[in-house]
């Protein structure tokens, strides 16, 4: 059988909550303050396994048809409100970001579903917005949240990429599912403390290329993926 490289990984695409920053527990934590406010409430536990990935936006109109009502007007406020505090006293990037990305010679970026100041201020909070610059993405800027492909399609047109030579590393079943809908390599990663153990699987299921659990090992895995392969 012959063999071929497969294209060059040019671009690396970085979700952010459970990616670069540590922040899983604490925003399902503040979104079920927020709910126990104003009734009915659910656990943080339930609302991670139910939204992570996803926009508020899209959480917001998934709570509304359960309720049937529409949420208070200030409820995103309050909302965010809470996360930020917490954040700003709690957050951490994830262990071992500092070491792995001096060694990562590809280009990145941010693509995620915080909404534009909420994750600049993530960013700022972990020391992390010098390695990425301007090319930090928000699905407030798509038309579709995960699990639509659009944020990392517009992430790969903003960066010039083409999507099959672009790796996305998420942490949320949505995020793969919609890495993998734009044509591009989805490395799952399971090394935030929201993740369980059945997280893996999630995400090998959702169509994970590779699934890992420690930052430190993100070099190797795209130099797998760039190695040449057998192919029919």
């Amino acid at each position: 059988m012959p063999r071929i490289s497969r294209a060059a990984i040019d671009l690396l695409i970085f979700d952010c909550d459970g990616v670069l920053v540590d922040s899983e527990v604490i925003a399902r934590e503040a979104v079920a303050e927020a709910l126990a406010a104003i009734g009915p409430a659910l656990s943080a536990e339930t609302i991670g396994e139910r939204f992570v990935g996803m926009s508020n936006k899209d959480m917001y109109a998934a709570l509304e048809r359960e309720r049937g009502a529409a949420l208070p007007a200030s409820f995103d406020d309050d909302m965010n409100r809470l996360a930020a505090a917490r954040f700003a006293r709690e957050l951490k990037p994830m262990p071992g970001l500092d070491a792995v990305l001096p060694l990562l010679a590809q280009r990145k970026c941010v693509a995620s579903s915080s909404t534009p100041a909420m994750l600049a201020k993530k960013l700022d909070w972990t020391r992390l917005a010098h390695w990425f610059g301007g090319a930090v993405f928000s699905t407030a800027m798509v038309a579709r949240g995960k699990p639509a492909p659009d944020i990392f399609l517009y992430a790969a047109e903003r960066m010039g990429a083409a999507p099959g030579r672009a790796l996305v590393i998420e942490d949320s079943a949505p995020g793969v599912v919609a890495a993998k809908a734009a044509g591009m390599t989805a490395l799952g990663f399971t090394g935030g403390s929201h993740c369980r153990p059945r997280h893996a699987d999630d995400l090998a299921a959702a169509g994970a290329d590779l699934v890992f659990s420690e930052m430190r090992a993100l070099p190797a895995l795209i130099a797998q993926r760039n190695a040449t392969f057998t192919t029919s």
